[in-house]
């Protein structure tokens, strides 16, 4: 029983810490172009969080089963302790450097490392493991690929009633950019929260608290509090990064932005598949940025937060075997 408290409070502080480190990404884009004012706009982000984390509960159902079994892996607290340790030690490091790096990654990468550690390469569902990788690798792309072809439209839509002049919509694109980063907010809830949510779920399975996988009310809200609490923090680092140093972020192309990334977010939501906000928002700010100036684009910064996107999973793989195996001497 004290394992699984320890669990629940690790799951809460990687919540928490989420909330400042990937939430930053929903406003990054209206606190940049002042849309919104830097401190109502964590508040908001941290209300719409909350109510799209106790929303929706599909994504954490299948973290909490697709990487591996609950209900047959053996040392199956001390996965989740070494899994979460590790997810929070790598989002601390980026966060602290201002790198806009993917806590649903390294949480995956994680939980992938503990359990190769614990019960082998044997004890760790490839199948449903691959399909997470494969729809986390896809979904970068498809964000870049929806932003520049919805940024392309805005474009011939304000041509075509400004004149030519994109300047003349600015007001009307902050004043919608509320309503967008509102939505974002939402769907980082929606899908991100689970995440720690599935953690708690795979380690009430394991332990025998619960029979099926299912996402307890306490679960739901309390990890929603902790993602709104983080969130209310703010992660001033990443939106710097994200809101200034991709792209010179213009309201047309924010308002943009947001949209792509809630409608990517959304329908991953709705089949209950994890994705990274982190770098779903991302894409779609290069994407609307090399649709609007694609030579205003700052490639060296994207090319770095690429390389980080590589790295995480196999890095987090590595660290949670090592924390497993030490931690497995002690306890």
């Amino acid at each position: 029983m004290t394992l699984l408290v320890i669990i629940v409070i690790l799951a809460l502080l990687f919540d928490f810490i989420n909330g400042f480190h990937d939430t930053a990404n929903a406003i990054a884009t209206s606190v940049s172009t002042k849309a919104m004012n830097p401190r109502f706009a964590v508040f908001y982000a941290a209300v719409l969080n909350f109510v799209g984390a106790v929303t929706f509960e599909g994504v954490a159902k299948n973290i909490g089963g697709s990487i591996a079994d609950p209900f047959k892996i053996e040392h199956g607290l001390e996965i989740i302790v070494a899994t979460l340790i590790s997810a929070i030690l790598w989002n601390l490091l980026t966060w602290y450097f201002g790198i806009p790096s993917s806590s649903s990654h390294t949480l995956i990468g994680s939980l992938a490392g503990a359990v190769i550690a614990g019960a082998g390469f044997s004890g760790l569902n490839w199948a449903g493991f691959n399909k997470i990788i494969i729809i986390l690798i896809l979904s970068p792309l498809i964000a870049f690929v929806v932003g520049f072809i919805f940024m392309n439209l805005v474009k011939w839509i304000v041509k075509l009633l400004g004149n030519g002049s994109p300047s003349k919509f600015n007001r009307t694109f902050r004043t919608m950019q509320i309503v967008s980063a509102g939505l974002q907010a939402f769907s980082h809830g929606t899908n991100d929260a689970q995440k720690a949510m599935g953690i708690i779920v795979f380690a009430l399975v394991a332990q025998g608290q619960l029979t099926e996988m299912h996402v307890p009310l306490w679960v739901k809200l309390s990890a929603a509090t902790a993602m709104g609490l983080g969130t209310s923090v703010g992660g001033w680092k990443i939106i710097k990064t994200v809101g200034r140093k991709i792209f010179k972020i213009e309201p047309m192309n924010g308002f943009t932005s947001d949209i792509t990334a809630f409608s990517v977010l959304q329908t991953a939501t709705a089949f209950g598949m994890p994705l990274s906000t982190t770098h779903v928002i991302t894409s779609s700010i290069i994407g609307t940025g090399t649709a609007l100036r694609p030579k205003s684009v700052n490639w060296s910064v994207v090319g770095r937060m690429v390389m980080t996107w590589a790295i995480t999973i196999p890095i987090s793989m590595l660290l949670a075997f090592l924390i497993f195996k030490v931690l497995i001497i002690f306890i």
